[in-house]
């Protein structure tokens, strides 16, 4: 078996057996295989598609690339939860620890942002104190003793993802489905969840930027989750604005707080209850999402997922007086409104665009090695489809640099679009496949 039989083949529209798929992941994580090659073979894989059973062995390839996390100690369904990425999406800082309140134990492996997403580690570590490094035996045993860890990616998982996702960047063959399914559930396998929820989502500010797009990488996510002994529900959610109105590390941070103490944001509760129902159903709590829906609801209001977020920021280091008291967040040096130019209603605000904004504002990375400033962004006032006067402030702008400050407000008014008529409320979630 030889990389130039295995290109060939998939040039030619062939079908790759699974010893192939092997063959190819393991020499090209050892240094074996060529740059060049892999570059060959992923553009014929980009061009010619792969079938699920291609899709599942590249994906199974790489998750047994690297070290794979193993969860078995731990008592009960563990259930994970994925997001393919967008812009304001604080979610997991609301929704792991509700579920936990549940009796759902949950282990999680967080990355950080790159370009214009966020990253969830980034935005635990702009509490002060939290500890996002703990060894294995420490994640393990803090899920045993409060049902709840959420740490960086400390293991070697799915090391071939690694490379191939760089690969595929510099060689223009990001947006192939088979390679970013495998891509993603390459490494929810190697993570040791038993059964996995993706929030897949659809728009400006999403990797996905249509509707069908997104299902497609959904049946294809859950193909391999069944093939890889996963059970995997994909709920699609849209991602053409901001989700909240919060956009940058500690001001999301302060959002999921005030969320958790009751000030529902309605985008982000459609969004948390509709993943977290998914994720009791599959942890075995309740069959009925609605019933599941209203526990979630329940367990906000009475204070419990609260306590469980500030069982989880104290057991990882954090000082969790700024959970008690927001206004103890650093501020940003700079805080200045953005007003209207025209009356009307709001027909789009981009998330890409946004995302990109705050980015250069400092609370971003455009590479890997970049420092971030937690206390930058922005905080939009007005939502899709709300009424603005002219001279109506629409978002504060959150900067320690005025020259980033003046360049960041005059793109948020280029990617706030307003129109004289009213628009409709986007929908938030699309569907789910399953």
């Amino acid at each position: 078996m030889n990389i130039i039989d295995i290109i060939e083949k998939k040039r030619d529209k062939k079908t790759l057996t699974k010893e192939e798929i092997n063959y190819f992941i393991e020499n090209y994580t050892n240094g074996k295989i060529a740059d060049y090659q892999a570059s060959a073979l992923l553009m014929a894989i980009f061009l010619n598609g792969m079938d699920d059973e291609e899709t599942t062995n590249l994906a199974l390839a790489m998750a047994k690339s690297g070290e794979i996390l193993d969860l078995s100690k731990i008592n009960g369904i563990i259930v994970d939860k994925h997001s393919t990425g967008g812009v304001g999406d604080k979610v997991s800082l609301i929704l792991l620890p509700l579920v936990a309140s549940c009796g759902v134990p949950v282990a999680k492996m967080s990355g950080r942002g790159l370009g214009f997403t966020g990253g969830t580690v980034d935005k635990l570590e702009s509490i002060p104190g939290y500890n996002t490094k703990i060894d294995m035996n420490t994640f393990m045993q803090n899920v045993e003793k409060i049902g709840i860890s959420m740490i960086s990616q400390t293991l070697n998982l799915a090391p071939a993802d690694k490379k191939i996702y760089a690969l595929r960047d510099s060689i223009s063959c990001v947006e192939s489905i088979p390679l970013i399914a495998s891509s993603i559930m390459s490494k929810k396998i190697a993570s040791g969840a038993d059964k996995i929820v993706l929030d897949v989502t659809v728009g400006s500010g999403a990797f996905m930027k249509t509707k069908e797009k997104a299902r497609k990488l959904a049946k294809q996510m859950i193909e391999i989750g069944k093939l890889a002994n996963r059970e995997t529900v994909c709920v699609l959610t849209n991602m053409d604005e901001p989700l909240g109105y919060a956009v940058g590390n500690s001001l999301e941070v302060i959002e999921a707080i005030e969320f958790l103490n009751g000030n529902i944001i309605e985008d982000v509760k459609e969004v948390v209850l509709e993943l977290g129902a998914n994720m009791l159903k599959l942890a075995g709590i309740g069959e009925d999402i609605e019933q599941n829906k209203e526990l979630l609801m329940k367990n906000i209001k009475n204070g419990k997922a609260f306590e469980k977020f500030k069982e989880l920021v104290q057991m990882q280091g954090g000082d969790i007086t700024y959970l008690e008291d927001v206004e103890k967040f650093q501020k940003a040096k700079y805080i200045e409104y953005v007003y209207s130019e025209e009356k009307g209603y709001i027909r789009k605000i981009d998330a890409k665009e946004i995302g990109k904004i705050v980015c250069e504002l400092g609370a971003g990375r455009i590479e890997k090695e970049d420092e971030i400033d937690y206390s930058v962004g922005l905080i939009l006032r007005k939502k899709v489809s709300d009424k603005v006067a002219k001279g109506e402030e629409i978002a504060y702008i959150y900067a320690n640099d005025t020259e980033k400050l003046g360049i960041a407000k005059q793109k948020l008014l280029k990617n706030i679009k307003i129109s004289e008529e009213k628009v409709e409320k986007p929908k938030i979630v699309l569907g789910k496949e399953q």
